[in-house]
């Protein structure tokens, strides 16, 4: 029983931290407190975060520590960069664009490659477009079968 009830907080825990990351890369605010420390704190710019603390602007997330902040969940703020994988809810930085996904990325939370935007590349949904360059063509094989669309300049 004692397992079970542990597996359930740790799954309810990995729940709220997926949550309250996508509400804080959607408002741009925390959703949350920090709780704990994670495998490095949360002071400084970067690094191991708890659920809730911001992204700062240029920043993405790009590690999952399920065990982190008291079993809540860590995730790793890294500088964005072009051709990096990042963890679902990950906010995206101007300039680049979603150009694949993985579902069992990032700890299983799910993946997404960002790379900066230019002329002829494939895009995902919800990636952004960024000014400048318009959709168009459709690949339903696109983006691990998610679908991609042709970016062009506008």
């Amino acid at each position: 029983m004692t397992r079970i009830l542990r597996q359930l907080r740790t799954h309810a825990g990995r729940a709220a931290a997926v949550v309250a990351l996508l509400a804080a890369a959607l408002t741009g605010t925390a959703a949350g407190t920090a709780t704990a420390a994670a495998p490095a704190a949360t002071a400084s710019v970067g690094g191991w975060t708890c659920p809730g603390t911001p992204v700062p602007d240029g920043y993405v997330i790009t590690m999952f520590n399920s065990s982190g902040c008291n079993n809540h969940g860590a995730w790793f703020q890294a500088p964005a960069q072009n051709r990096l994988w990042t963890c679902s809810g990950s906010p995206i930085v101007s300039g680049y664009v979603l150009t694949n996904y993985n579902p069992q990325g990032c700890s299983g939370v799910g993946a997404w490659f960002h790379e900066l935007v230019r002329n002829g590349i494939w895009t995902c949904p919800y990636s952004p477009i960024p000014a400048g360059y318009r959709s168009t063509s459709y690949d339903a094989r696109g983006c691990n079968g998610l679908g991609a669309w042709l970016t062009i300049k506008a």
